[in-house]
């Protein structure tokens, strides 16, 4: 005897098929390129919300030399001198929180949506 399919199975495959399309639409999307600027000692914007495989580009139009270092040193621009930029691809390990290693205060958020 054939058993019918549950609703909570029916409801299931619904959600996984509509989760694989909508991962699939935003594969076939060109990364986004998210342009900060670090001027007046901050970063700008400081916080960023980003998929993974977009860019972010730092730019430093400072004088000083400033860095966007992940909180656990995990990534770094190495130092970016004015005029100078960085460029990052976002991926779901990376550390989300960085700061300037030259000036401690200055800090940055990156949440992955």
């Amino acid at each position: 005897m054939r058993k019918g399919l549950s609703r909570r199975a029916v409801l299931g495959g619904a959600l996984a098929s509509a989760t694989s399309l909508r991962l699939r639409a935003h594969a076939d999307e060109a990364p986004v390129v998210h342009e900060v600027t670090i001027k007046r000692f901050t970063y700008e914007p400081k916080h960023i919300q980003a998929r993974v495989g977009d860019i972010i580009r730092w730019t430093n139009l400072d004088i000083a030399p400033h860095t966007a270092s992940a909180d656990d040193l995990s990534w770094d621009t190495g130092e970016l001198k004015k005029g100078e930029s960085a460029e990052m691809v976002i991926n779901d390990r990376m550390e989300l929180t960085y700061f300037c290693v030259f000036h401690p205060h200055m800090k940055g958020k990156i949440e992955i949506v």
